[in-house]
């Protein structure tokens, strides 16, 4: 008997690794790169002999000792559908498979911003049968060191059923490039919301950087589990630490109960985000309670519950009665209390709040808390009571430098495609200055990693977001930060589109990814696939002082320089030797704009829209193009000497 085991196990255990494995980029639906040679790799048994057939093509090789293959298909025209079948000691056929351009889709929230979140999203998703535009999309995952493949990923083909969770801004692109291309467009999308640049770049890249050398050669290459244990175990202990009771979901309905004791609970102030109180930078879920003492009149009128914002979803009880539920982090809480539920004497809201990422609990205008009696109101600011009753733990991919490079790109090495479309920064935005050479590096890492030479790399520059109310005066991280993706053009066959005109300052995510997706595609059909046109805004030349006028010139004025609607130009500012910017009066003579201010009688430097919120801002080219925001002076900036550090 043990003699047979023995043999079935061997059987197990040869025809267990003997199969030949493809990454999972390498799978049904797939859009291969045309033009270019065509590598593919797998993996195998040490000296496994491989052969791949496609279209008319046979290539053959050997896995290496590492049980890994690679191979090089000829360039093909683009076309298809066609099968990849590749054969070891087991034959895997892909279906389905196209061949067009491929880009690349990376970057943090606004990139991972998916369609069914963009204007005019329902009718976008139900015109959206293209089946020649494929999207896969890459599993968030986080490694310490380089992975081989990804933790999960998928080919779909666009159509009203998957459109909706493809990223926004690549998925407008393709379809620009596909109406006036008429061939197959593959999207890879590789994006997390929230994350740095210092996170997408390779440690290679880092040891070679003199800027990021002496940093790097503190890092320990991580342990991803053991980071997290470390992390949980210390959240765990400081939050116990906090509420002197451990964190526990038992029992938690008798929460919402008016006559639930809560004397032990500590409290909070509201409104106020957590983060910014002993609660800290956690997801989960948090109850929060407020007693009230109300009078029998007040008892008996009608009465409103507004509850300011919750960040993120609310359930909300008033004396045991469920008042209202949202899950809007942005949006206002009001809501009716029914007639009978409030009482003379003590009275408990009792709030359960989820969140799922981000800030987290009741934040806002104190203005907006309170309980309203037409004629009077109770306010609900100031000291609520809390139990954090579940916690959600997971290891920042922003905790180390190159844990988004090693799980979610190296993985995507050697594979060949046209180009990266980028739009990230935001995260960036404290160490503006420094991204002035961490963008550039992580932009030639990739080139160096890939080997497909220096690729077109288009990135998309941050619109307005008035997040600390920066300008001239006190300096802003954000016209920073946009320095920084305009200095970035220096590098080889990059392009950026400007974004000054469809942002919104109350919001870190437009919901325009329509025009930025074709200011992108304008940048590729000129550069690439040979369709002329402009493709820029104007862009800041020169100054010249004349008097008490800076004259100003300008690169890509298309047309000629113009404003909506022949409008005053807004946004510029000029300064002497004080370094101190007044606003100024703006003309446009001659495609040069002349600017000037009767508080400036000897002016040294200009500012056009140099402030978190550039959304008035108006100068375009007849093409309607917005021109960039910038600076004439080389004045320190409040980013200067922010550096890229690890806290460990």
């Amino acid at each position: 008997m043990k003699k047979y085991l023995m043999v079935i196990l061997l059987i197990f255990s040869v025809f267990a690794s003997a199969n030949v494995k493809m990454p999972l980029l390498f799978s049904d639906g797939m859009v291969l790169q045309r033009g270019k040679q065509i590598p593919i790799w797998g993996f195998a048994d040490a000296d496994e002999k491989i052969e791949v057939h496609f279209n008319k093509q046979i290539q053959k090789t050997t896995a290496d000792k590492n049980r890994k293959w690679t191979l090089n298909l000829k360039s093909e025209k683009a076309g298809g559908p066609f099968e990849l079948i590749i054969i070891g000691k087991n034959t895997i056929t892909i279906k389905n498979v196209l061949v067009g351009e491929v880009w690349i889709c990376s970057g943090q929230s606004n990139m991972e911003f998916q369609v069914f979140k963009t204007m005019n999203a329902e009718k976008e998703i139900a015109d959206s049968n293209y089946p020649m535009i494929r999207h896969f999309g890459v599993a968030q995952d986080l490694s310490g060191k380089p992975k081989d493949d990804l933790k999960a990923g998928k080919w779909e083909t666009a159509n009203k059923e998957t459109v909706g969770n493809f990223t926004a801004v690549g998925y407008y692109f393709a379809r620009k490039l596909y109406s006036e291309l008429k061939i197959p467009i593959g999207i890879i999308n590789t994006s997390w919301g929230g994350t740095n640049v210092e996170t997408w770049t390779s440690r290679e890249a880092f040891q070679n950087s003199d800027e990021f050398k002496s940093m790097i050669a503190d890092v320990p290459v991580v342990d991803i589990d053991a980071v997290f244990e470390s992390y949980k175990k210390s959240i765990l202990d400081n939050l116990k630490k906090v509420q002197s009771f451990d964190i526990s979901m038992e029992n938690e309905d008798q929460f919402k109960k008016p006559d639930f004791q809560d004397k032990n609970w500590p409290e909070i102030k509201v409104p106020s985000l957590w983060e910014n109180q002993q609660i800290g930078n956690i997801d989960g879920i948090v109850w929060m309670r407020k007693t009230i003492v109300l009078t029998a009149e007040q008892a008996k009128k009608e009465a409103v519950l507004h509850l300011a914002k919750v960040d993120d979803e609310d359930k909300t009880y008033v004396n045991g009665v469920e008042v209202g539920t949202n899950n809007l982090w942005d949006k206002l809480r009001i809501y009716k209390i029914p007639a009978n539920v409030l009482k003379e004497g003590t009275n408990v809201i009792a709030v359960r709040i989820t969140d799922y990422s981000g800030g987290g609990g009741i934040y806002g205008d104190p203005a907006d808390l309170k309980i309203d009696f037409k004629d009077s109101n109770v306010s609900l600011e100031g000291l609520w009571k809390f139990n954090i009753v579940k916690v959600r733990i997971e290891v920042s991919p922003n905790s180390y430098p190159s844990l988004l490079y090693n799980a979610m790109v190296n993985p995507l090495v050697p594979y060949a495609f046209q180009g990266v479309l980028w739009y990230q920064g935001e995260a960036n935005v404290w160490r503006a200055e420094q991204y002035k050479k961490s963008f550039p590096l992580m932009i030639t890492d990739w080139r160096t990693k890939f080997k497909q030479g220096n690729f077109p790399f288009y990135f998309v520059q941050l619109s307005t977001f008035d997040e600390f109310g920066g300008n001239s005066q006190k300096g802003s991280r954000w016209a920073e930060l946009r320095e920084a993706q305009s200095e970035t053009l220096k590098l080889p066959n990059t392009g950026m589109a400007v974004t000054t005109d469809i942002g919104n300052a109350k919001d870190i995510h437009p919901t325009n990814k329509q025009d930025i997706g074709l200011r992108l595609a304008a940048i590729a059909m000129n550069n690439i696939y040979g369709k002329k046109q402009i493709h820029s805004g104007p862009v800041y030349k020169s100054q010249e002082i004349k008097g008490n006028q800076i004259v100003l010139t300008f690169d890509n004025i298309g047309s000629g320089l113009s404003t909506p609607n022949n409008d005053e130009l807004k946004g510029f500012e000029i300064a002497g030797a004080d370094k101190v910017f007044h606003s100024a009066k703006a003309i446009i003579k001659d495609n040069k704009v002349i600017v000037s201010s009767d508080k400036v009688q000897n002016p040294l430097a200009v500012h056009y829209g140099w402030a978190d919120d550039d959304t008035q801002i108006n100068l375009f080219n007849k093409e309607k193009f917005p021109a960039s925001q910038f600076r004439t002076d080389n004045w320190e900036m409040i980013t200067a000497g922010e550096k890229y550090k690890v806290s460990k």
